[in-house]
């Protein structure tokens, strides 16, 4: 797993790293655009919606929202990565932190219309994923919704199959979604799987 500092060395080539991996289709990246792309037109379907976006990294997909008149907050623990963001999206509020800790304190005093997380849920553990969502899906106003991109799987036999596919360039250090392992805790949890390593998680308010 990437700290901080691993993500400060990496932004500068993050999003050229990320698109050789999806158009080669290849773990972990395959259908990553796609995955970015749906979130991007389900949020859009809500004219100047309020998101906030959990590990923006370089802002992709939220400085496509922010020029088509989103408001964006977003928490992301790498200094190098909210600077790339900031100069994107001047007006936009963004905090670092480290959200396997939660969010910051500015971040809970307000509520979302979306909150999404692309490629970025994947650092914590299952039990953490699990109290973090909880946390969110109080911070959605109604009819909200949270939308998570990422390496996910509908069950365990799809993420083994994936493991050993994908051989040495498995990353052991990360720990991805399984969907029905998810829908024991959050039962309104819904699955659309994007790629063979890749799917949308979706939960209503």
């Amino acid at each position: 797993m990437l700290d901080n500092k691993g993500f400060d060395l990496w932004a500068n080539g993050y999003d050229k790293d990320v698109g050789i991996s999806d158009e080669d289709n290849t773990y972990p990246f395959a259908g990553y655009k796609d995955v970015l792309s749906n979130i991007y037109k389900t949020i859009m379907q809500k004219p100047n919606t309020k998101v906030l976006d959990i590990g923006f990294g370089t802002g992709a997909l939220t400085t496509k929202l922010y020029e088509n008149g989103c408001l964006i907050y977003g928490q992301d623990f790498s200094s190098k990565m909210i600077e790339i963001a900031s100069k994107k999206m001047p007006k936009a509020s963004f905090y670092q932190g480290d959200f396997s800790k939660g969010l910051v304190t500015p971040l809970l005093e307000q509520t979302y219309d979306y909150i999404v997380a692309t490629y970025s849920l994947h650092h914590l553990t299952n039990e953490q994923k699990i109290d973090l969502l909880n946390t969110l899906i109080k911070l959605l106003n109604e009819d909200g919704q949270i939308l998570i991109g990422d390496v996910a799987f509908e069950n365990l036999g799809e993420l083994n199959k994936c493991r050993q596919d994908a051989g040495d360039e498995w990353d052991d250090d990360e720990f991805y979604f399984v969907a029905d392992e998810l829908q024991k805790d959050i039962s309104n949890l819904r699955f659309e799987k994007i790629s063979f390593c890749a799917g949308i998680l979706t939960i209503n308010k």
